[in-house]
């Protein structure tokens, strides 16, 4: 008799045609950890990608407007990126080598850095841990050997990981009040929300409202804040909600922060590469980080995270970070092929150009709905908002509708469209499609925003 498990080891691994999505899903939901978390808001099973679409195994063709929460600068299998892969592949290279030198290593290295800010550009580049959160915790460390400090600033509303450093500097409360002490002496500060102030306050004034209080928390001695060792700071946040400090608050940071001796270091995991419109969201804002830390986008769908270091600060000794996948070839030739395209056809500005076309055909779907409340962004990052505009007011702004914002999330996905949700309440439709979206999907995305609101009334 044969058993399940002989015939699962004898199939293809990728091979169960005829199946259907349900299928899969449930077979998933069985065996999965309990903290998944995108199939159960977004119940399908994918088979294939090209572009800005994915297909599921069922056939159904959507727009991506999740992008591996915007890994996928070029979208799925551009030909950019799989060429990359190939000629590395019959190269023969080696999958992964540690921190080895080859190549692939020097070649991503010179790229990198021929573009990164000019203030950088005589920097070093750390490779770190396959994600994200392994880069911010990296930088936490070389800040706190530069220093001698160990406390850390951060901002409400920010997003730097799930690791324990980096869910320390995180804002949202649900992922950490059941973990009890996490990265240490770490303070949080308001952040510029236009819509949503901590403090009340519209536009530009909320910008000068958290930067008095941020100058506030450095330089009066009472404050109750030890002088940190870094201030963490994202130039837009993204699981927050989408919003985009504007530059009056980024060069606010940057004057605190040295008058203070602080080191800034800039989360660009998400908004790295193009996405916010220009090539590095920091320059929007004329940031200027002592460490950038970048992701996603810069692995070219595959994982890597690197830290970019001020030159003075590579202070670590030897094996003071390091990571078994710091390696990946693929990656690194995948990463860049992905940068020298992105730079080369600049797709920051097309992400601009896309992103001011996607904002107003969002707005103009929203017509005079009430339960719309922002639309906001920066290139293609952008966020609507939704809320209950007869609930009492909440910071200033309508009571944020998590629950709307889930039900057109699924009447987008009805329509062939993959979009997120986040920020406060998870009250905000998150829109983060690959850079090289065109004109026709752009408008048949904001399309189907319309739609769905409409289905929800």
């Amino acid at each position: 008799m044969t058993s399940t498990r002989d015939t699962v080891l004898a199939d293809p691994p990728i091979d169960r045609a005829g199946e259907r999505s349900a299928e899969i899903l449930e077979r998933q939901a069985r065996r999965e950890s309990a903290t998944r978390s995108y199939p159960r808001r977004l119940p399908i099973a994918l088979a294939s990608g090209s572009g800005v679409h994915v297909t599921d195994v069922d056939g159904r063709t959507y727009v991506d407007c999740l992008a591996g929460a915007g890994a996928l600068a070029l979208g799925h299998h551009h030909p950019v990126v799989d060429n990359a892969i190939r000629r590395a592949m019959d190269d023969g290279v080696p999958l992964t080598t540690l921190d080895l030198t080859t190549p692939i290593k020097d070649d991503f290295t010179s790229v990198l850095a021929s573009v990164v800010p000019p203030h950088l550009a005589d920097g070093r580049i750390l490779f770190c841990g396959p994600t994200g959160a392994d880069a911010i915790e990296a930088a936490v460390k070389i800040a706190r050997t530069a220093t001698g400090r160990s406390s850390l600033v951060a901002f409400g509303g920010g997003y730097h990981g799930m690791t324990q450093g980096a869910l320390a500097l995180t804002g949202a409360r649900d992922a950490k009040e059941a973990l009890g002490p996490l990265g240490g002496d770490v303070q949080h500060l308001p952040y510029p929300a236009g819509y949503r102030c901590p403090f009340g306050a519209p536009g530009e004034e909320s910008a000068a409202r958290c930067a008095a209080a941020l100058d506030w928390a450095l330089a009066d001695s009472h404050s109750g804040i030890t002088t940190p060792a870094a201030l963490v700071i994202e130039p837009v946040q993204g699981e927050g909600g989408v919003h985009a400090a504007p530059r009056s608050f980024g060069q606010a940071v940057r004057r605190s922060a040295d008058a203070a001796g602080v080191l800034v270091i800039g989360d660009e995991v998400q908004t790295g590469l193009g996405r916010t419109g220009a090539l590095w969201g920091s320059d929007r804002i004329d940031l200027r980080p002592d460490l950038l830390v970048l992701s996603k986008a810069i692995g070219g769908g595959l994982p890597l995270s690197v830290v970019v270091i001020r030159d003075g600060l590579d202070v670590m000794a030897p094996g003071a970070h390091a990571g078994t996948f710091r390696g990946n070839q693929l990656a690194l030739a995948a990463g860049a092929a992905t940068i020298r395209h992105v730079v080369s056809e600049r797709l920051d500005l097309h992400a601009a150009a896309m992103g001011d076309r996607l904002t107003r055909g969002l707005r103009d779907a929203a017509g005079t709905d009430r339960r719309v409340g922002d639309v906001r962004g920066p290139g293609l990052m952008v966020g609507v908002e939704l809320v209950d505009p007869d609930a009492p007011e909440w910071w200033g702004a309508a009571q944020p509708d998590g629950g709307l914002a889930r039900r057109v999330q699924q009447e987008m996905l009805a329509r062939g469209v993959i979009v997120e949700v986040g920020g406060r309440h998870d009250a905000v439709v998150r829109f983060l499609p690959p850079l090289v979206i065109d004109e026709p999907v752009v408008d048949r995305v904001a399309e189907a925003f319309g739609e769905a609101l409409a289905a929800t009334a």
